[in-house]
């Protein structure tokens, strides 16, 4: 689980690095689709940045995080964080939703990653604190 822990990691600093690109691209966005799909418009709106940080660049640093704890085995460690990401991953999917009303195509596959490690972080924990030791 691990291993598959870390690939995700490093789709989601893959698609992060891909938003903060965005975030800094003058010019039309190359994922402009339509008026509800735009990764330009999401990724250069105030909500795209916190305490002057863009918003990819902490994924990338969270992401970051995430894969080293996985390769570590923190699982009770990572599912704390990827439960916070996840949360604030909604947060920002509610934004997109229902302030911007466009959606970022990076931000959506970003979302699927964290939570698809938040649901398997969420198994392996499971796991380990059920397993019945084994008789001798």
């Amino acid at each position: 689980m691990k291993y598959v822990l870390i690939i995700l990691a490093v789709a989601g600093i893959a698609v992060s690095s891909l938003a903060l690109r965005e975030h800094y691209r003058t010019g039309e966005s190359p994922c402009s689709i339509n008026e509800k799909w735009d990764c330009g418009t999401v990724n250069k709106s105030p909500f795209a940045v916190v305490w002057d940080v863009p918003v990819a660049a902490i994924g990338i640093a969270g992401y970051l995080l995430l894969g080293f704890l996985a390769f570590k085995g923190a699982y009770d460690r990572l599912l704390d964080l990827t439960v916070m990401a996840t949360g604030f991953s909604i947060y920002l999917a509610h934004i997109e939703a229902k302030v911007l009303g466009v959606w970022c195509i990076y931000c959506v596959i970003s979302l699927g990653i964290i939570a698809l490690m938040t649901l398997l972080v969420l198994v392996v924990v499971l796991m380990q604190r059920f397993r019945r030791p084994l008789s001798s």
